[in-house]
């Protein structure tokens, strides 16, 4: 004989169906944390606040990639407003970056070595988060001059970049391995690439030192208004080496024939490179130093359709940042995507 009981409400199904949802929020919780987990490693809080990047003139490559990268961080970092600072390049970009002016920036290691061998103030907290593209070493000259090598610009206008910019750095270096003297044996212009190109165009300049990512839109824009030519600088290179171990971060390098096509007509030019660093300092926060080398290596192929040096920002080579020692917070980015 069967015997039947009544379920009253709050009882018996009600009640298993609540252990249910209960079980299913719970599980919900665990993706979510996961999630969040995946998003911020570490379960550290998502970064927030003002951040400031210095970049360089306004019309050089810094500056291109510097507000490229904004965007960037803009999507994946919603609570972080990064504001771009200006600056006249590498030089005083350290600068700005050691005494707290700024959080982040763009320096060639060689400006960086330089810094720190001299001792500058707050040059021990320096610390890199990637390995970004090479700068070229670009002489430009009209069509038509005389000028075969750096070592013919004696007595000539020269563009040497503005006093605290990396190119002024470099320039002065590759005259002194042509046996020239930057300030007896050329009259050297100190203007950056905002400037330097219709100083030329102009007929006030004979001559202009660039060192940039490949290829430079001022140059482009140059070269469509006015005849231009690359002058090689690739037979400097012994004697820049034998100046070492202040040159022991250039490189012989060769600029690819369309780099500049119309400039080039298919001929590749030998010159110098140097690798370009993204720089902060030890005083910069894990959690953000972490977003923002995770936002560059993620954004190479956007930024690289605008930017086309930066498409050789590569995740192989992103941790080879000597003369610095990588940020902890850029050690555990790249320890998370560790295949």
């Amino acid at each position: 004989m069967f015997s039947f009981r009544r379920i009253l409400p709050g009882t018996g199904s009600d009640r298993s169906r609540r252990r249910s949802l209960l079980r299913a929020g719970a599980a919900a919780a665990v993706v979510l944390s996961l999630l969040l987990w995946w998003l911020i490693p570490g379960g550290r809080s998502a970064p927030s606040g003002t951040v400031s990047f210095a970049t360089g003139v306004p019309t050089g490559v810094y500056a291109r990639y510097g507000s490229l990268l904004k965007e960037r961080v803009d999507r994946e970092m919603p609570g972080v407003d990064m504001r771009l600072l200006p600056s006249q390049g590498s030089v005083q970009n350290l600068e700005m970056v050691s005494s707290g002016k700024a959080s982040f920036t763009i320096a060639a290691a060689d400006a960086v070595a330089t810094y720190r061998d001299d001792g500058e103030k707050g040059a021990g907290r320096l610390r890199a988060c990637a390995r970004l593209y090479d700068d070229y070493m670009q002489l430009v000259v009209p069509a038509g001059s005389a000028v075969r090598s750096a070592k013919d610009l004696e007595g000539l206008r020269v563009g040497v970049g503005q006093e605290r910019s990396g190119v002024n750095l470099i320039a002065g270096r590759l005259l002194r391995a042509a046996g020239l003297d930057v300030d007896k044996d050329v009259h050297a212009v100190r203007a950056g690439i905002d400037r330097m190109p219709g100083m030329l165009e102009e007929g006030k300049l004979d001559a202009f030192f660039w060192s940039g990512g490949l290829p430079t839109n001022a140059i482009e824009g140059l070269a469509a208004k006015t005849n231009i030519q690359l002058v090689q600088l690739g037979d400097l290179v012994p004697k820049l080496h034998a100046l070492e171990p202040e040159t022991r971060y250039y490189r012989a390098a060769v600029m690819p024939p369309d780099a500049y096509p119309a400039v080039q007509q298919g001929e590749p030019v030998k010159t110098v490179a140097v690798a370009n660093l993204l720089v902060t300092t030890d005083r910069t926060d894990t959690a953000l130093t972490e977003g923002v080398t995770r936002a560059v290596l993620r954004s190479r192929d956007q930024i690289g359709d605008k930017v086309h040096a930066a498409q050789k920002v590569d995740l192989r080579t992103a941790i080879y940042t000597a003369p610095l020692a990588l940020h902890g917070g850029a050690r555990d980015y790249y320890r998370s995507v560790k295949p």
